[in-house]
């Protein structure tokens, strides 16, 4: 190659629109946020794609243009289980997903959906500045991914057959845990347990193939459940329940952005989270209703069967969780000092 030519194609690279010298976006791009819930805009539907939404905008504003958005609801931009895995690999910039959805390919990411580890919301956003969330942000940098927004959201058990309350209740039914965790300690109290996303209960619990589904109270009405459902028991005031569903990106697409786009980000992401608390918060007294108008019974949670659940867990899910390696036990130690 001549020099002559060499300085023509630095020169076209120079002027490119995605491209500087300093491997940063230069002017604008275009991000993609995908998640795997129904579609809304930034004032209706589900409070997870409204987040979306408004955070795009923000950011959007506050970088004066140089950061656009795409949000891909409904999995429509690619399958549930391959977002954090895509993220990872700089095949994808932005996806709000359940942590534990992760497990298989990182097992100590399944922390984020361990039966009775966190039982408030409070506890569950102290993680953030706590040392479990420290390390936990730690080693997901390192894998390549980076918190945007720290979300946690209590859930509940949708029923076709009786209400789930306590442990013996779900003994011979084939239920949706949501992590391999929460698998663990339902079939250490005697179920059955189905593994799936959660946009995939509804048709699961309408063939019977599912007797009923633990998910998010946001999920439990997002997903229509009430409609194949007969009994719910739900997360508000009490539950064991908690999932960590963070917005999340991709670490090699973030490292291209300028300082200024970077803080941009991550200053929106952490405003993000006032929202989602109240938004899941709402969620967990609306969804209630939202069922009681279909006909089916409603109960909650005592701090008795809590601790119930909680003392399972413990034998079962944390003691799995911790004997899978060092890192984990680590991890779990960290969490059990928030409790």
């Amino acid at each position: 190659m001549t020099s002559a030519t060499r300085r023509t194609l630095l020169g076209a690279l120079a002027t490119s629109p995605l491209w500087n010298l300093s491997g940063a976006f230069a002017q604008t791009a275009t991000l993609k946020i995908s998640h795997q819930f129904p579609g809304g805009s930034a004032t209706e539907g589900d409070f997870r794609d409204r987040l979306c939404r408004l955070f795009a905008a923000e950011v959007e504003k506050r970088t004066k243009g140089s950061l656009k958005f795409e949000v891909y609801p409904g999995s429509s931009l690619m399958k549930t289980n391959s977002q954090f895995s895509a993220m990872r690999k700089g095949a994808l910039d932005l996806s709000l997903v359940p942590l534990s959805y992760a497990g298989g390919e990182l097992p100590e990411v399944n922390i984020g959906l361990m039966p009775g580890l966190v039982t408030s919301y409070e506890q569950g956003y102290g993680w953030k500045n706590a040392e479990i969330g420290k390390e936990l942000n730690k080693f997901l940098n390192e894998k390549g991914i980076v918190i945007v927004s720290w979300i946690w959201q209590a859930g509940g058990v949708a029923s076709r057959t009786k209400p789930i309350v306590e442990p013996e209740d779900v003994k011979g039914l084939k239920i949706r845990g949501g992590s391999r965790e929460m698998d663990l300690i339902l079939k250490a109290a005697g179920a059955a347990v189905v593994s799936l996303p959660s946009n995939e209960i509804y048709a699961a619990m309408q063939t019977g193939a599912m007797d009923a589904a633990l998910t998010s109270s946001t999920s439990l009405i997002s997903f229509r459940l009430e409609e194949v459902s007969k009994n719910l028991t739900t997360g508000r005031g009490k539950a064991y329940w908690f999932m960590f569903e963070p917005l999340m990106m991709s670490k090699a697409i973030f490292d291209k952005l300028t300082k200024e786009q970077q803080a941009a980000i991550m200053a929106v992401g952490a405003e993000m989270e006032t929202y989602a608390r109240k938004a899941a918060q709402l969620d967990d007294s609306l969804v209630a209703a939202v069922y009681q108008k279909t006909g089916a019974k409603v109960v909650d949670l005592s701090d008795a069967t809590v601790k119930k659940w909680q003392a399972i867990a413990r034998t079962s899910a944390w003691k799995d969780y911790g004997e899978h390696s060092e890192n984990c036990a680590r991890l779990l130690k960290l969490a059990e000092k928030t409790l």
